[in-house]
């Protein structure tokens, strides 16, 4: 079981397609799965009609998938995007500013770092450090 992590907190996942590996998507494909290793170029011209993209990271230190959602946000992607894996509560308001809408989680890593903690950096456009550098 799985718990998705939003703004307003924990919720089931309402995801009701099917995931699709990258290198098994035939034209058509409307959510796919990214391995942390995907090179975003790598999708240039494949965008079109498809609706969900999740991105792996597969332990809580590789940052890959921040890079990931970063780029296809340039790329123009403005489907539902998600984590999905090793993404800790202190990684969420990270995650949202690379352009993530949701992190999936596991159930045992919702239990070891509870619903507050996430919400705690759901407020991610406030506590952006960069923008207060700035001014």
């Amino acid at each position: 079981m799985t718990v998705i992590v939003t703004d307003t907190g924990f919720a089931p996942d309402g995801f009701n397609g099917e995931f699709v590996a990258l290198d098994e998507a035939q034209d058509g494909a409307t959510a796919l799965d990214l391995p942390s290793d995907t090179d975003p170029a790598s999708l240039s011209g494949r965008l079109e009609g498809v609706e969900t993209i999740r991105v792996d990271f597969p332990s809580f230190a590789d940052g890959r998938g921040f890079t990931i959602a970063r780029q296809l946000r340039l790329m123009g992607f403005a489907g539902r995007l998600r984590a999905k894996g090793h993404v800790i509560a202190d990684q969420y308001a990270m995650a949202r500013r690379a352009g993530f809408d949701e992190v999936e989680i596991s159930d045992e890593l919702a239990q070891r770092q509870p619903e507050d903690q996430w919400q705690f950096r759901a407020d991610w456009k406030s506590h952006d450090y960069q923008a207060r550098l700035r001014g």
